[in-house]
């Protein structure tokens, strides 16, 4: 998906999402677990732990919550293990959606997100037949209204930032996977907070989609996979003009 419309999806969910508190929180205990097993559970020396950390304190997420998630990554107190998976699909129009799952049930998973795609006019795919025209790279969405173009690009490209996009209301910045630490870092450090800060898959072959009940078929697609528990993230190619987008 095109920075632009990420960003207009980006805003359209929010409302829906940040409703689901509870969904919130269960995501980012899991990714905030994840990342205390991989990095150790200092946010001072694990960047990736800090920004995540920083997002729940952003979302309200009461901070024994977050102590608790940090606790289990690093084996403290005793949890469950979280397995990350990627399923791939189309929505209707063509539309390509990777889905990425955190769970400690693969089976329940799998059987969640095949039931979302088959209830909302859409189907799996088998792994490949869409991850091949997407690239995993660090995107961040960041209101122009936050930074100008030319300090955003000095700070960003020095850390290992690929391209700075303008897209009038804000910009798109993507990195290499292995610059999106350092980047997260630089951006905190100059108090510029991120709409939207992830490790996503983006698309260099977009879907237009021009009708307008095509695009409320995928919208609520997305909606209903982003709704279920296991379910961290939904990326997807579409290009969805914004006033379609209800």
């Amino acid at each position: 998906m095109s920075g632009h419309s990420k960003w207009h999806t980006t805003k359209r969910h929010k409302a829906v999402i940040d409703a689901k508190r509870g969904k919130i929180f269960s995501v980012l205990a899991k990714e905030i677990s994840l990342a205390a097993r991989a990095g150790g559970g200092s946010p001072e020396s694990n960047v990736r732990l800090r920004t995540l950390m920083d997002k729940a304190r952003a979302a309200n997420m009461p901070s024994d919550n977050i102590k608790r998630a940090v606790q289990k990554g690093t084996g403290e107190i005793p949890g469950v293990t979280y397995e990350e998976i990627v399923y791939e699909g189309y929505a209707p129009g063509g539309v390509g959606l990777i889905v990425e799952v955190t769970t400690d049930n693969k089976n329940r998973a799998a059987a969640e997100v095949r039931q979302a795609f088959n209830d909302n006019g859409g189907n799996m795919a088998q792994t490949g037949a869409v991850s091949h025209s997407f690239q995993k790279k660090g995107q961040f969405l960041i209101g122009a209204s936050q930074v100008g173009e030319d300090a955003l690009m000095e700070l960003v490209l020095e850390v290992g930032a690929e391209d700075v996009v303008n897209n009038g209301d804000h910009f798109e910045v993507l990195s290499p996977v292995s610059a999106f630490d350092a980047i997260s870092k630089a951006l905190q450090e100059k108090a510029i907070k991120p709409e939207s800060a992830e490790l996503a898959y983006v698309s260099s072959l977009p879907v237009p989609v021009a009708d307008a009940a095509i695009a409320k078929q995928v919208l609520e697609l997305i909606d209903a996979l982003e709704s279920l528990d296991d379910v961290k993230a939904v990326h997807g190619n579409q290009e969805i003009d914004e006033k379609l987008m209800g």
